[in-house]
């Protein structure tokens, strides 16, 4: 294995409403403008086209993936543009027909013209986008890249050419397989969480890695406190009413608080009926999901399609199973979960595009479960059942976004994956390991070949399914 795969590889923060489709192309554009300053050409710049293939054409509007490309060429970065500010860069650009190529050079640039959307795919991946520079000599600068899930971008030459591949890292842990993770804990007696930290530790000191786990967390508390206080219809068409407004409000009634860490706290202290347990869960993977369709901040977990389901399961151990938990506890899920989401991309995909829904919110439900059995106190055994029974039984989830937007049956899905999480986490809890039929790298493989069956029509590109057996007039 020649990279290592980090746990703030699989929690990016970004903007919605898709990692695949609007996080990704945004950091391609980044990573075009970065060769183009390698080649020391970016100020002969005259003119800039971008074309966007398979899935990103045929859903990319839905998922803003146009808006993506224009603020990363801008040289916006999506971890900590002010979300109030897109809209005006974006009506700058269209007023204007220019763009601030990498916030150096103003240059020329019609969004419906040089922004192509070809339905045709790439053989290398579905999502595929190709940038042209225009230069002043009337040469051109081609740059390919293919958005493969999660925010990941990669160079079609760069993964063929393995010998070329730098190694990014070298774990002490080298984990290609759940089978390897759980020999390392067996040997080391140690937890996921704390073999996983070890290889962190080699990337970065331990302040920074607990400093960053924390600003991930925090990013998914804001977002799920602003899911719940924001009322309204989301944009995109299909008039989709926001419902984490109304649910919260009357599961927590009259209630005074004045952030969302105080928010939390007061939702602890509230009385929570055992049939309002679901409702809570549900409330805040709605809230997160709202925000993500609304081009809010979230946390890709491992995508932002999927973004809801962790903090969702994170939220409900917080609130309902142990209102002691503080940052140590915090910290140790997201480690759990993001070793488990490495996993899968490792042994998978989590792209849709690729892989259909099973590969985000299959996938974002298995992370949530196996990191919810850890600090429930499940053994590494246990833990790696989890995410086995979560994702069984997502196991040929089809992706069909109607309109080609991350709203409807994506907002919903988050919910049922939270749920499927904290159920898998119960059974995986009462159940001696030693008996398990079907280990997690058995159903990670599985996934991948029910990946390679299923029909392109389900793999996010609004071709089938729910996208066409529902009108956008029916809406």
């Amino acid at each position: 294995m020649e990279e290592c795969i980090s746990v703030f590889d699989m929690l990016k923060i970004g903007v919605g409403p898709s990692s695949s489709h609007t996080l990704g192309p945004w950091r391609a554009a980044e990573r075009f403008l970065s060769e183009l300053r390698t080649e020391n050409i970016l100020l002969t710049i005259t003119r800039v086209k971008v074309d966007l293939y398979g899935s990103l054409s045929l859903t990319g509007k839905g998922h803003a993936t146009d808006l993506a490309v224009m603020l990363g060429l801008s040289g916006q970065d999506p971890e900590y543009i002010p979300i109030q500010n897109i809209a005006g860069i974006i009506k700058e650009i269209e007023d204007q027909n220019e763009i601030k190529l990498g916030n150096e050079i103003s240059i020329p640039f019609y969004f419906l013209q040089d922004i192509i959307f070809n339905k045709n795919f790439l053989p290398f991946h579905a999502n595929g986008l190709t940038f042209t520079a225009f230069l002043e000599d009337e040469t051109e600068y081609i740059s390919t890249f293919y958005s493969i899930g999660g925010g990941f971008v990669v160079k079609e030459e760069r993964i063929n050419a393995k010998k070329k591949m730098a190694i990014k890292c070298a774990f002490p842990y080298m984990i290609d397989n759940a089978e390897q993770l759980l020999d390392y804990c067996h040997a080391n007696d140690k937890s996921i969480s704390e073999i996983v930290l070890e290889n962190e530790k080699s990337i970065l000191p331990e302040e920074k890695i607990n400093s960053e786990l924390m600003r991930i967390w925090n990013t998914m508390l804001e977002c799920i406190y602003i899911g719940c206080h924001s009322e309204g219809i989301l944009p995109g068409g299909l008039n989709v009413r926001r419902r984490a407004f109304d649910m919260h409000q009357n599961l927590i009634g009259l209630s005074n608080y004045n952030s969302p860490q105080e928010w939390l706290e007061c939702i602890r202290k509230t009385e929570v009926k055992f049939r309002q347990i679901l409702k809570w869960v549900s409330c805040f993977a709605l809230a997160v999901n709202e925000v993500n369709a609304a081009l809010g901040r979230v946390v890709t977990a491992p995508t932002n399609g999927s973004a809801g389901v962790i903090p969702a399961v994170l939220m409900y151990y917080l609130t309902i199973e142990n209102h002691q938990a503080g940052e140590k506890e915090i910290k140790q899920f997201l480690l759990v979960a993001g070793e488990i989401g490495s996993l899968f991309k490792q042994g998978s995909t989590i792209s849709a595009a690729m892989g259909g829904c099973q590969a985000e919110i299959g996938v974002s439900s298995a992370m949530a479960a196996a990191a919810l059995t850890e600090v429930m106190g499940g053994n590494p055994d246990q833990v790696l059942m989890a995410a086995e029974i979560a994702m069984e039984h997502h196991l040929g989830m089809t992706c069909d976004p109607i309109g080609g937007l991350v709203q409807i049956p994506c907002i919903e899905r988050n919910t049922m994956g939270a749920i499927k999480a904290i159920n898998a986490a119960e059974l995986a809890m009462e159940t001696d390991a030693k008996n398990a039929k079907v280990p997690l790298d058995k159903v990670i493989a599985t996934m991948w070949k029910t990946a390679q069956d299923m029909n392109s029509k389900y793999k996010e590109t609004s071709e089938g399914g729910l996208a066409i057996a529902v009108n956008m007039a029916d809406c």
